[in-house]
C-alpha cells in the first residue's frame, strides 16, 4: 500500500496513542503559516505537471475586463430596459435617474460587447493557425484568467477552433467560477496572485491587451516593467487591442514629456484595431522570434518557460 491508504497501526498498549498523521496530509499543518511553503511550492509544481502531462510548449495570453459580454446578451438586456415600465417607476425616489443610469450602462454594454466579439474572433484565428504547426507540442496556446467576459471570449474562440485552452483562476472572496470554454485538464484554480502571474508570463510568447480595468493594466504594465528593465531573455510580444479605448485611458507622451520614461519605451507593444490586423501582428512576430530561426529544441520533459536574465 502507498502511505496515504496504509490503515494505521492499532493503539500502542502502553500509550493509548494513535500513530500521529504524516505531515503531508495533515490538514491543520497544510493550512498553517508553517505550511505556507508547501502551498505555494504546490502551486508551481501542480501546474507544471499538467503542463508537461498536456504538453503545452508556450502559450499567448488574453487579458481584458471580466464585464463586457457577448453581443446577443448585452443586446437582450437593452431591450429589456427600453420597454415601457421596465425600469424603476418615476413615482419612486430616484425613479428618472436609477433608469437613465441603468439605460446608460445597458447602451454601454452593448458598445463594449464588441470587445468580446473580436476577442473570440481573434483567439480562433490564433488557434487555427497554431494548430497547423508542426511539432510533438501545442504551440501558442491561448490562455486566459479563466473567468467571464474578454476571458471568456478567448477560451470560447480557441475552443471553437479546435484547440486546447488554459484557464488560470484565481481563489476570491466572491466566486469567480471558471468559464465552460476551458479545456478541463487545463483548467487551474491559485490561491496565491504572484504564483498566477508566474505562470501567465513564463509560459506567454504574447500578450494580448483587451479594454479593461485595474486588473488588465497591473498586468500590462507588469510586462512592460520586466521588458523595459531587460529582465526576459525571451521576447514577448505585447499587443494593446482597441486604439479608441486605450488613447483615452494611456497617455504615454506624458510620462516622455516628463522624462519619466524614454521615448523607445513606446515601441515595446504594438497597436491593434481589428482582429484581422492583430493576428497578422501576433502571427509575423510569433514566427520571427519563435519560429525562423528554428528554436532550440525543447527537452522532452517539460514545456519551455520563458527564460530570465541572470
Amino acid at each position: 500500500m502507498t502511505d496515504n491508504t496504509k490503515k494505521p497501526e492499532p493503539v500502542s498498549a502502553e500509550t493509548g496513542l494513535h500513530p500521529a498523521p504524516l505531515a503531508y496530509l495533515n490538514p491543520e499543518f497544510l493550512h498553517s503559516p508553517d505550511g505556507r511553503i508547501l502551498r505555494i511550492l504546490s502551486e508551481y509544481a501542480e501546474p507544471l505537471s499538467r503542463f508537461r502531462r498536456e504538453k503545452i510548449q508556450d502559450t499567448v495570453v488574453f487579458f481584458g475586463s471580466a464585464r463586457f459580454g457577448p453581443l446577443d446578451e448585452a443586446q437582450q438586456k437593452l431591450n429589456a430596459l427600453e420597454k415601457p415600465n421596465a425600469a424603476a417607476p418615476a413615482s419612486q425616489p430616484g425613479g428618472n435617474a436609477d433608469a437613465d443610469a441603468m439605460l446608460k450602462r445597458a447602451n454601454t454594454g452593448v458598445e463594449m460587447s464588441r470587445y468580446y466579439e473580436e476577442a473570440r474572433q481573434l483567439a480562433r484565428m490564433l488557434t487555427e493557425w497554431s494548430i497547423t504547426l508542426p511539432g510533438k507540442r501545442h504551440r501558442f496556446v491561448v490562455t486566459s484568467g479563466g473567468g467571464p467576459g474578454i476571458m471568456e471570449a478567448a477560451n470560447r474562440g480557441a475552443r471553437e477552433a479546435g484547440g486546447k485552452t488554459i484557464g488560470l483562476n484565481i481563489r476570491l472572496p466572491f466566486e469567480q467560477f471558471p468559464n465552460p470554454y476551458i479545456t478541463p485538464e487545463l483548467n487551474f484554480e491559485f490561491h496565491y496572485f504572484f504564483m498566477r502571474k508566474y505562470w501567465f508570463a513564463y509560459l506567454s510568447k504574447a500578450l494580448v491587451v483587451f479594454p479593461g480595468g485595474f486588473g488588465t493594466l497591473d498586468e500590462l504594465f507588469e510586462i512592460l516593467t520586466l521588458a523595459q528593465t531587460q529582465k526576459l531573455a525571451k521576447k514577448i510580444l505585447v499587443l494593446v487591442y482597441g486604439k479608441e479605448y486605450w488613447s483615452k485611458v494611456l497617455n504615454l507622451g506624458s510620462l516622455v514629456d516628463a522624462g519619466a520614461i524614454s521615448p523607445e519605451d513606446q515601441k515595446l507593444f504594438s497597436l491593434a484595431d481589428s482582429p484581422a490586423e492583430a493576428f497578422q501582428i501576433l502571427k509575423d512576430g510569433l514566427t520571427y522570434h519563435h519560429l525562423q530561426p528554428p528554436a532550440k529544441p525543447v527537452p522532452e520533459e517539460g514545456p519551455e518557460i520563458a527564460k530570465t536574465l541572470p
